[in-house]
């Protein structure tokens, strides 16, 4: 059985009540916005290439904000566009982990 996709990112999106911990107070939002974008300008998106989506609450708020890449399972955290390019470049384009953001 093969994937649909080669990468499917899900990126946690999820907001939490009362101050809780959570990905989207440290820039998720704008790190999914801004991955989405350079997939497209990149020409990676679509059927067999890499496919970016929200997602609620992947329940690792501690270490946020995650993403996880499948399906190699690899869970990411990020600070900003430059990890986020260099997880493009490196993981979804190259195929090598970026050991230095991993959670």
């Amino acid at each position: 059985m093969t994937s649909h996709f080669e990468h499917h990112v899900f990126f946690c999106l999820n907001q939490r009540e009362g101050g809780a911990a959570c990905c989207m107070d440290h820039g998720a939002e704008q790190a999914f916005e801004h991955m989405k974008s350079r997939v497209k300008k990149l020409n990676l998106n679509g059927k067999g290439k890499v496919r970016i989506n929200r997602a609620g609450c992947l329940d690792r708020c501690n270490d946020g904000p995650v993403m996880v890449v499948y399906p190699q399972a690899v869970w990411y955290t990020f600070v900003d566009n430059d990890d986020i390019d260099e997880i493009i470049e490196s993981h979804l384009i190259n195929g090598k982990v970026v050991e230095r953001l991993l959670v």
